[in-house]
């Protein structure tokens, strides 16, 4: 092999190697608690609850919307969409799970599900929507650095956004709609420590009782 071809052959393995570091690993918990110990570290604190938007509907998108204000030309939370975020509201209320604040998108979905949920919202650009894949490789460095950034013991920071973002910076599957993935925040990374679908939440009041 000529020197030229091995030096093409070998800057296409260095791309291959590179692009296989930088691609998401699995946003599934490597193990996964149970219910009775979820709710234990869920109540100490020092996690953040990353929601996925409750049921919307599908009929309707944002490619005309003219701001985030202009919830008629967006996509919104169904009936059921809504019933699902007051009931999870409701079930992290009933479990004394603390939560301070609450950061969310600022589309007219995710400020709508968490004001239903926690009976606030603080729209933030930092968690706002976009593609799974963004052309711009820093489209969630501030999403990173959230998810990284420790929260204090005895509290936990929710945070209300869409399923891209979350893919994008954690990997796959798709959160569904009105999931929550239980964040352990590292400092220089973050672990998916459980997730939550909204039925889940039942479970978590089950393992209360015991």
């Amino acid at each position: 092999m000529s020197k030229a071809r091995f030096a093409t052959a070998t800057a296409g393995v260095l791309l291959c190697l590179s692009a296989w570091a930088q691609a998401p690993a699995s946003s599934l918990p490597a193990f996964e608690p149970a219910p009775a110990a979820l709710l234990s570290e869920l109540r100490k604190g020092g996690y953040i609850l990353y929601f996925r938007h409750a049921a919307t509907d599908f009929s309707q998108n944002d490619s005309n919307m003219k701001s985030y204000e202009d919830c008629a030309s967006q996509r919104n939370l169904t009936d059921k969409g809504r019933t699902d975020a007051r009931t999870v509201g409701a079930a992290i209320k009933q479990l004394a799970i603390p939560v301070e604040a609450v950061l969310a998108s600022p589309f007219c979905r995710t400020v709508e599900t968490a004001q239903l949920a926690f009976g606030r919202a603080e729209k933030t650009q930092q968690v706002r929507g976009g593609p799974a894949a963004p052309a711009d490789s820093d489209r969630y460095a501030p999403l990173r650095r959230i998810l990284m950034t420790s929260v204090a013991k005895g509290t936990n920071l929710a945070v209300v956004s869409h399923a891209n973002p979350f893919y994008s910076v954690a990997g796959p599957p798709y959160l569904a709609e009105g999931e929550a993935a239980v964040i352990r925040p590292l400092g220089s990374r973050f672990e998916v420590f459980a997730r939550i679908r909204v039925e889940g939440w039942e479970t978590l009041k089950g393992a209360a009782k015991q």
